[in-house]
């Protein structure tokens, strides 16, 4: 019998990428939503998104019965002197993730493209100097975040950072402390550059503390990786779909993460930013529907 995988979701799911934006989905009708889906869990999203007053958004979440399994930071912490602008993210978001009782801390690594422009605006890759520097800034993150807040950084290999390919998660992981590093596994991200989701899991099944559940479209990567397109303009083309429209077959990767010796949350994030307000909601049902019909342990 395998551990227990619990299902959430996220802002992202419904269109939302900053705290602020009049493209996204207002967080009120993000919260209804979520919960009129089915769902039971959910990440904060950008900071500032919902409610950042603990008491205010406890409130928000037991109205709709929902739980809280992590928050989410950016951290570049390969540039020197780049720590103290993580850890002040840290403050806020790991503050308010525990007041309301997340376990998990997401960390997306810094971009080498604009999210805004596109434009590059660093190397795409690192040299071994910047590695070292990645590296034991993440362990130190992992240390510290577990010493004052009592929580589990899960970093997420992301397109148009250096930790994106299947070579760069492997590299990541081998230089980075096991106690206190572990990986968010994001499927739609490792698929959109190439790389082996159910490898990762095989060579690296201590390190998978999260996962977050999408899927891509082959047809639509393969043109933005000939024509060398920005994630953001990746996703304006459709290049997240809801499963099983795409890839990766999600039964294999839930049964992979089932049988992991610990539990583990998976939590649906398809990337539509932007998107119709009347989108999300049918899709986030279509999406757990499916999840659930796979039938393996569930919380």
């Amino acid at each position: 019998m395998g551990r227990t995988i619990t299902i959430g979701s996220a802002p992202d799911s419904w269109g939302v990428w900053f705290a602020d934006d009049p493209l996204q989905t207002p967080a009120a009708r993000f919260l209804d939503e979520v919960a009129a889906a089915g769902y039971e869990w959910i990440e904060l999203g950008p900071y500032g998104y919902l409610p950042t007053d603990p008491a205010q958004l406890a409130d928000e979440l037991a109205a709709r019965r929902l739980k809280v399994s992590a928050g989410t930071i950016f951290a570049a912490l390969h540039r020197p002197d780049h720590y103290a602008e993580a850890w002040a993210q840290v403050e806020a978001v790991a503050k308010l993730t525990k007041a309301v009782g997340g376990t998990h801390l997401v960390v997306i690594p810094g971009q080498w493209r604009s999210d805004k422009t596109g434009e590059q605006i660093e190397p795409r890759t690192l040299d071994d100097e910047g590695w070292a520097r990645l590296a034991s800034g993440m362990d130190r993150l992992g240390r510290d975040v577990m010493n004052g807040y009592g929580l589990q950084i899960a970093v997420h290999s992301h397109a148009d950072t250096h930790i994106d390919t299947h070579d760069e998660v492997d590299r990541f992981l081998e230089l980075t402390d096991p106690d206190v590093v572990k990986l968010c596994l994001d499927t739609g991200h490792v698929s959109y550059s190439g790389g082996d989701n159910l490898k990762i899991i095989a060579d690296h099944p201590d390190r998978i503390a999260y996962a977050h559940l999408k899927q891509v479209d082959p047809a639509v990567v393969a043109k933005v990786k000939e024509q060398d397109l920005p994630f953001g303009e990746a996703v304006k083309l459709g290049a997240m779909v809801e499963p099983p429209q795409g890839v990766p077959a999600m039964p294999p990767i839930l049964e992979a993460l089932a049988g992991l010796d610990h539990d583990v949350f998976a939590i649906v994030e398809q990337d539509l930013y932007p998107v119709a307000f009347d989108a999300p909601l049918p899709i986030a049902r279509r999406t757990l529907t499916y999840l659930r019909s796979c039938r393996l342990p569930q919380a």
